[in-house]
């Protein structure tokens, strides 16, 4: 699994993450970033489409970088909202222990998609894209299953895992972007900075496929 992080640093304002994801943090801060953390308080539930969770993933992260832009309107502002795709249903995060044992079970021995929505405004800017991911999960035992929930990690997670958590590493092997799976697929996110006005110079990253709409105004 391929975990490089592509360095970002000439960003033409300041930055705001319009999420509470420390994982998201984390992606930024390794990529040489500067921010601040503003999360954004929206309702998911009338933007999440199983028929189509591309475009879920997609609006949902421009309806929360929407929200937060008109708090910071002289900042850039990103947003992301990641998806648990299998067989076309839609996991969320766990409600108690028993959904993300419900989930957990579900995805094991399983082949699944993550789908990561990214969004950025920056002024009059904005645009949007998704990137996707295969997972395969390996086929972990139920006394695994029971130590994780029993640590707490997997309660704010999509699906009620994070591919980067050990000792469960619960994943056998992916096929596409890792850091879209962790959170934040930084190649994506620096192609929106860079089509919005917000990254500057010229910046051309390899990435696994990605569908960008928007672009500057």
């Amino acid at each position: 699994m391929k975990k490089s992080i592509t360095t970002v640093t000439r960003l033409t304002a300041p930055l705001c993450l319009a999420s509470g994801s420390p994982r998201r943090a984390d992606i930024l801060m390794s990529a040489g970033l500067r921010f601040e953390i503003d999360p954004a308080e929206v309702d998911e539930s009338p933007w999440l489409d199983s028929a189509a969770p591309d475009r879920s993933a997609a609006r949902l992260a421009a309806e929360k970088a929407q929200a937060v832009a008109l708090r910071h309107p002289q900042s850039i502002v990103l947003a992301a909202d990641t998806l648990v795709v299998l067989d076309g249903r839609i996991l969320g995060k766990p409600a108690d222990a028993d959904d993300a044992r419900e989930m957990l079970r579900l995805l094991r021995n399983r082949r699944h998609e993550v789908i990561t929505g990214v969004a950025v405004v920056y002024g009059e800017n904005s645009a949007a894209g998704t990137e996707t991911t295969s997972v395969n999960m390996r086929g972990y035992t139920s006394d695994e299953v029971d130590a994780y929930i029993r640590g707490g990690s997997p309660f704010d997670k999509a699906g009620a895992y994070g591919i980067q958590d050990e000792p469960f590493s619960p994943a056998s092997s992916i096929s596409g972007c890792y850091l879209n799976v962790v959170g934040l697929p930084i190649c994506l996110a620096s192609r929106l900075l860079l089509s919005t006005g917000a990254l500057a110079g010229d910046y051309s990253p390899a990435c696994a496929t990605h569908d960008v709409i928007g672009g500057a105004a």
